[in-house]
């Protein structure tokens, strides 16, 4: 990036804190740190972050009660990470607004690659987000039509409205419980089984490989990823 990104960090752990301000540093981001969720509210209003990265563990407050707060009080990009591998854990963080979930331990380099394209897509404009590309699949927003190669797909109500439903917030892991609102209902956000359906299928007609899905990635127990990164 051109200019330098804000990153606020809110961990408690002054080990990781370190490493992530390095991490961070290195990347030419500049860094911010909170020890607290009270320091970490306070740091948000005062320094005005472009990302938040937040640890769930915090002693003075849970940090999962943090990401409504955040989400309300800024416009900052949120990536949750945190040693909680309970996958309720990440889908009540992702449902109240986190934009991503790394598991501690985790790689650096990952964590900068998921910040980069967390925010190119949170400044892209709304005009950019109308077409969405990956590889050689084009979805118009616009006109609710998808392209392969150039050739038109044919896809159901429900693929499409799917597919879209990732495509409005690509390289964002969308849970179970929020796609299947959208797409089927209230009524249907306990059936996983329909999404895996519809998922089949898009890979089918999407995929160059669809036993090895690269275009729509699942993550386990909690949701999927229309993957525009390589």
């Amino acid at each position: 990036m051109a200019l330098s990104t804000k990153v606020l960090v809110i961990e408690d752990d002054v080990h990781i804190r370190r490493l992530l301000r390095a991490a961070l540093q290195r990347a030419g981001h500049v860094a911010v740190e909170a020890g607290t969720a009270r320091e970490g509210l306070s740091l948000l209003d005062i320094e005005k972050p472009d990302a938040v990265l937040l640890d769930l563990g915090l002693p003075d407050r849970d940090g999962i009660e943090l990401i409504q707060p955040i989400k309300t009080r800024s416009t900052a990009t949120l990536l949750v990470v945190s040693a909680r591998e309970d996958v309720a854990e990440k889908v009540a963080a992702l449902d109240l607004g986190a934009d991503d979930y790394l598991t501690k331990p985790f790689d650096t380099d990952e964590l900068l690659a998921r910040i980069r394209t967390a925010l190119r897509h949170r400044l892209a404009s709304s005009a950019d987000r109308e077409l969405v590309t990956v590889g050689e699949i084009e979805i118009d927003l616009v006109h609710r039509r998808v392209r392969r190669a150039g050739e038109e797909v044919h896809l159901s109500p429900k693929e499409y409205e799917l597919l879209a439903e990732l495509a409005r917030r690509p390289d964002r892991v969308i849970s179970h419980t929020q796609l299947l609102q959208v797409v089927w209902g209230p009524a249907h956000a306990t059936r996983v089984d329909y999404l895996r359906i519809v998922v089949r299928n898009l890979r089918q007609k999407l995929e160059a490989d669809p036993a090895r899905p690269a275009l729509i990635q699942n993550e386990p127990g909690v949701g999927y990823r229309l993957r525009t990164t390589s």
